[in-house]
């Protein structure tokens, strides 16, 4: 399979490893920041979100005046994450403790729920989980008064937002503007995917942030080796291309398109089985589990979960929470369930059909592959889509859809790589007045790069958005359509275009309070970041260094290598990082990766929807087109230096658009 991202690990097996505590890295982080009232904990699945907070809980219970722990998850399947836990057989001072009664993620209503949720805070026991929802309807019964000595964890927090209608979020900002509660905040992907912030800026400076990477948790792994990032297109419907992606003998968890979702055929059941159907012949179905058994093609018995089925699906959730081996499952299907928090290591094959508009939900469904596990060496990613259709109305959408799942895989590379630490290098030395070296310093944890002209963070403000803001950042500049599509178009937008104006527009929006000096410190870190993992920095030591013009070696320096060639890092300057485009290299590797047909007809859809041209004019370029293309034996390129030649493809992308409009009319018409 050809992945447009292809990630190794260095299988240090850090990230596995626990402290005298019992706790792996990430949970270490996290506890040492325990005493914060308001704790923010950003690492990627499989990093030992649940755990860190157990930690954390029974200190505040047994350290800092808590009475209550209140857990809340998006879904009940995740609740088991939180069950009960000895944590003292690994040394810590005492263990997790959960009542059956106070685990609220069971069946049933949720009326029910919020009397059980205001028994538990009548009685004398320590911890609760539940749902979202259980918390809000509970929240609302009970008011913000209630929860005073309580310490309320919300997993995969990102489900709040900043809208005033939002009414997780609004659950946040009641319990801090009491001012007496603890909150305890935990999230995979801190970006929802849409336009609308998780917390107000004003309510999260209040916020203690522990950041986690992907990096640092994938690195660490013992087993898992590298991660693979692909999309694969099909005509048609998906069932006629999905035996080219599913292969059974991987541990895949199958996640179907939604009904309403232009992929769905409108019957999820016949789509279930479908896939049942290219996997197999049905042999049997467990009647206490669900779990059903498929004879492969190639005689394997595989056990297959249907999470799509309302009927027993209940059932096989609770088999799912009891796979304690590699051999106890083998495919699982699912809609809108097995995402955030479900936990089954042996995953490698995370198989996603249709379009997913939700960035968040495609890093949750990556997160379900990324989990290390004994003889797992490679995890894939792969999302089934349909090829755009130049002939179709459709095109619109399918593009912008194809605008974010380029925006996904831009995003992974980008989380997926550590980040640089940035100082400007000053003209001379302050004692000697001899001109510093500029080098490369590595320090085993971040590596530091000497930049001329570097504005370093002048503030706090700004040093905290360096620090612990700067990936989430970028992953918003991404999403950005106006950077999307100059990301896609790189003949069209120079580098200094992206990098002056469009990104400095976006950090202005997300943090309104920055000074125009301080957009300028943040943007330069998010340039420099971007354009040295885009172009792939290579440091070349002073042995190695390419001799001069006339052949003699060059003095003690050290040289990077950018974009295939060398520069001298005591010419770095920011003027240079502006010249490169950091998505140059995104760019590339999705050309490669998608055909150039595909490309084209992206391209021309793109620029079809931001023309500003009338019929008249179209009708009056036409004659001059055909001309043209006769002439020179090839169309008007959109990407011409020359201002007529473009404007003519212009028209002709505004004619195709009308062509095809016109055709979807006439057919829907005859319909």
């Amino acid at each position: 399979m050809t992945n447009m991202v292809t990630v190794m690990y260095g299988q240090t097996g850090e990230s596995q490893a626990i402290n005298s505590r019992g706790m792996r890295t990430m949970q270490a982080r996290a506890f040492d920041a325990r005493n914060a009232q308001y704790l923010l904990v950003k690492a990627p699945p499989a990093s030992g979100k649940s755990r860190a907070l157990m930690f954390i809980a029974l200190d505040k219970l047994e350290n800092q005046g808590a009475r209550k722990v209140i857990v809340a998850v998006p879904e009940r399947s995740i609740g088991a994450s939180f069950r009960s836990t000895r944590l003292s057989d690994q040394g810590f001072f005492r263990d997790w403790v959960v009542d059956e009664r106070w685990n609220l993620c069971n069946a049933g209503g949720n009326a029910g729920k919020v009397q059980a949720f205001q028994d538990f805070m009548a009685s004398e026991d320590e911890a609760l989980v539940c749902t979202h929802a259980t918390l809000r309807f509970a929240y609302e019964r009970m008011g913000a008064a209630a929860f005073e000595t309580s310490l309320v964890a919300i997993d995969e927090f990102h489900h709040a937002s900043a809208d005033a209608d939002s009414r997780l979020g609004e659950v946040v900002r009641g319990l801090m503007e009491n001012g007496k509660p603890h909150i305890v905040a935990m999230t995979g992907s801190y970006f929802r995917g849409d336009a609308l912030p998780v917390l107000r800026g004003e309510d999260e400076e209040k916020f203690t942030r522990v950041t986690y990477t992907y990096y640092e948790q994938l690195n660490g792994y013992r087993d898992l080796r590298s991660l693979g990032i692909g999309y694969h297109f099909y005509r048609g419907h998906y069932g006629d291309a999905i035996g080219e992606i599913l292969d059974p003998s991987k541990k895949t968890i199958v996640h179907i398109p939604a009904v309403q979702s232009a992929a769905s055929s409108g019957d999820k059941y016949s789509e279930v089985d479908r896939i049942l159907d290219h996997l197999g012949d049905f042999v049997s179905k467990d009647e206490d589990s669900g779990i059903q058994t498929v004879r492969g093609k190639d005689g394997r018995l595989l056990k297959v979960a249907d999470l799509v089925t309302e009927d027993g699906r209940d059932k096989v959730v609770a088999a799912l929470r009891n796979v304690t081996s590699r051999d106890d499952m083998d495919i699982i299907i699912a809609l809108g369930m097995a995402k955030e928090g479900f936990d089954w290591i042996w995953c490698e094959h995370a198989l996603t059909v249709g379009y997913r508009g939700s960035l968040t939900e495609i890093i949750q469904i990556i997160g379900r592959a990324t989990r290390d596990a004994p003889d797992k060496h490679h995890a894939q990613f792969t999302n089934l889509i349909a090829e755009p259709d130049a002939a179709s109305e459709a095109v619109a959408g399918a593009v912008n859809n194809m605008l974010k799942a380029i925006a996904c895989s831009l995003l992974m590379e980008q989380v997926l790589a550590p980040n640089f630490n940035f100082r400007t290098r000053r003209e001379d030395d302050d004692i000697t007045g001899a001109r510093q070296t500029a080098d490369i310093i590595a320090t085993g944890e971040a590596d530091t790069i000497v930049i001329r002209g570097f504005l370093e963070p002048g503030s706090p403000r700004t040093q905290q958005i360096v620090e612990s803001d700067l990936t989430d950042l970028t992953a918003k500049i991404m999403q950005d359509p106006a950077i999307l599509r100059a990301a896609v178009s790189p003949e069209e937008f120079s580098p200094e275009v992206i990098n002056q104006i469009l990104i400095p527009r976006v950090i202005e929006r997300e943090y309104p309070d920055l000074t125009t000096e301080q957009i300028e410190e943040v943007r330069q870190h998010v340039v420099a970041n971007s354009a040295f993992r885009a172009n792939a920095i290579e440091v070349v030591p002073p042995d190695q260094n390419p001799p001069d013009a006339d052949g003699n070696p060059q003095p003690d320096v050290r040289f990077i290598r950018m974009a295939g060639s060398f520069i001298n890092i005591d010419d770095l300057d920011v003027d240079l990082i502006d010249s490169i485009n950091p998505f140059q290299r995104a760019y590339e590797i999705l050309s490669k990766s998608v055909t150039a047909d595909v490309l084209k007809r992206i391209h021309e859809a793109i620029t079809a929807t931001r023309i500003a041209m009338t019929e008249e004019e179209a009708v009056m370029l036409w004659p001059r087109i055909k001309a043209f293309t006769q002439e020179r034996t090839r169309e008007p390129s959109l990407t011409s230096p020359n201002p007529m030649e473009k404007r003519m493809a212009e028209a002709l992308a505004f004619i195709r658009e009308a062509a095809r409009r016109k055709k979807a009319q006439t057919a829907a018409e005859n319909a």
